[in-house]
Order: C-alpha cells, then structure tokens, then sequence
C-alpha cells in the first residue's frame, strides 16, 4: 500500500485537511508532518520533511501545500533523490509522474479551487511512471545529483582568487553542507 507524506505551511493548513480526507477516503495510508494551526510557519522546515521522508523511502510520495506551492518545491528539490513537481492542472500532475518520475506533489492554495486541486492529487497518486526512454532522462537527473553531492561532499571550502596588477588576495568562506 503507498504511504504518503505530508506537510504544508499555514497557508496550506485548510487544503491539507481536504487532501487528507481524500487519502483517508481511499484508505491510503500518510504521514502528517505538520503543521497542524494556521500560525505562521517556514516553509522549508516542512519541505525537509516530507522531502526526507520520501528520499529514504519511508513514505513512496510526498504532498507539500503552501500558497503557491512554489516554495515548496525549490526547498524539497534540495534533497537528494526527490522530484517536486509545482503543479496546477491534473494533466500535467499525470505527465510529471508518467514522463518524470515525480515523487512529490507541490500545490498553491491560493492558486487553485478546491476541486481542481483535489482532482490534481488524485492524477499524481493514480498515474505510473511510464519508464522506457523517460527513465534514461530521470537517470541524468540523478546522475547530475549525485555528481553536485560529491562536489559538495569533497570542496568544505570555496576559495576565490583575485588577480589585480598590484596586488594578488584570496578570500576563504565554509560552503555549509546541504
């Protein structure tokens, strides 16, 4: 059975509610991650989360709502092996899961009718990936995350040079780790 995970900010409090309902309807099993009031929250501490969730596979899919659902995904793409996919019409949640392999649903609340979103999520928990030459593709994308994670792994320091006629300097900063 597919285990969701779940996560928004406050504004995505109230949709959440709704696509829970929608999980418990069709007896799909999820994973609140909060938060649970509208009082105003980070987004990107939840899109870590459900991100997380869904990188060591102890949730098969995410869904993130915030207002645009923007956020969400640029915070969520930052953890290796996830997909996010801001979404706003059931065709392209179907072809961001047949053609990418997305595995976490972002959504905008303030963007979108109750039932068009609804009908969004049950596209993206419906729809296979289709695999064939999409993998090949999917396949690049990991290969590109994998290669920025040993960058990162390998380079702690950044260090830039500047070369002027009389005078050479380097300056050193810590890159934090991701």
């Amino acid at each position: 059975m597919m285990r969701i995970a779940l996560g928004a900010d406050h504004a995505g409090v109230d949709l959440k509610a709704q696509v829970k309902g929608l999980l418990d309807r069709r007896r799909l099993e999820y994973e609140d991650f909060g938060p649970h009031t509208d009082a105003s929250v980070d987004y990107p501490d939840y899109a870590a989360e459900v991100a997380h969730s869904v990188a060591s596979r102890s949730c098969e899919r995410g869904i993130l709502i915030c207002g645009s659902g923007i956020g969400m995904a640029i915070a969520a793409n930052k953890v290796r092996g996830v997909r996010a996919a801001p979404i706003t019409t059931p065709d392209a949640a179907r072809m961001a899961r047949r053609h990418n392999d997305a595995n976490v649903l972002t959504l905008g609340a303030r963007n979108l009718a109750l039932d068009d979103a609804l009908a969004i999520v049950e596209a993206f928990l419906a729809e296979p990936f289709d695999g064939g030459r999409h993998q090949r593709r999917v396949d690049k994308i990991t290969a590109a995350e994998r290669a920025a994670a040993v960058v990162s792994g390998v380079t702690r320091r950044r260090t830039a040079t500047c070369e002027a006629p009389d005078a050479q300097f380097t300056k050193s900063e810590h890159v934090p780790d991701m």
